[in-house]
């Protein structure tokens, strides 16, 4: 490996520690659950498996290769590694994260797609949908979730919790926000007594994903 490489590795996985420790910071995940990945080349860096995000260092980094070799580290890499998998061979993704996050994963047993009550979903690619529950760590879960993912950045996990995956770590973590927040807004809305919340139309949609186009993020 040259010094290069090695630099981009170091760098990423301080990028993924960050990352981590910022979904446990902001109440995505409880103890070691949930889990984070970055892609370098051909080597996909990830979270390892039972160790709490703030006692990660440099020394503790995991890497493997795409069929899921490990190639760095000596730690076994998380029990998620067939869901990150997945995605990196299937999209063009640098990044993935996963929760488990309350809002996300409780609306995950109400509804089979998130019901389209902000512009947000565009954001994600349209509609989110959710993921058949299939036990963690499985292919079956894998492939389950790359069914809800089609032509979008983010699903749920059926009973379980969220994936979301983006060109950087920051984008993978932003879109994990918003998902969440918008699981928040859809059960607050759909709490209030005699009262069902307007929804948007696939239409309205469209027209924000294509106003995403030409002006990036709202904001």
């Amino acid at each position: 490996m040259s010094d290069q490489q090695r630099d981009a590795i170091g760098r990423a996985w301080d990028g993924v520690v960050a990352t981590a420790r910022r979904t446990a910071a902001e109440g995505l995940v409880v103890g070691t659950s949930g889990n984070v990945s970055a892609r370098v080349g051909t080597t996909i860096l990830v979270t390892p498996s039972g160790v709490p995000y703030d006692r990660l260092g440099p020394k503790d980094v995991v890497g493997v290769d795409p069929e899921g070799n490990r190639v760095l580290g000596e730690l076994t890499p998380t029990s998620e590694l067939p869901l990150h998998l997945a995605v990196y061979r299937n999209t063009d993704a640098a990044a993935v994260v996963h929760t488990h996050a309350v809002h996300a994963t409780a609306v995950s047993t109400l509804v089979p797609e998130i019901p389209s009550v902000h512009y947000a979903a565009a954001m994600l690619g349209g509609p989110v949908r959710v993921a058949a529950y299939a036990r963690y760590g499985t292919e079956e879960l894998a492939a389950n979730m790359l069914a809800a993912l089609r032509d979008r950045t983010g699903c749920l996990l059926q009973n379980h919790g969220t994936v979301t995956y983006g060109a950087t770590l920051d984008q993978a973590y932003d879109r994990t926000a918003q998902l969440e927040w918008l699981c928040r807004l859809w059960l607050a809305a759909s709490s209030v007594p005699g009262r069902s919340p307007s929804l948007l139309s696939p239409e309205q949609l469209d027209d924000v994903r294509e106003a995403l186009k030409g002006y990036g993020q709202p904001g």
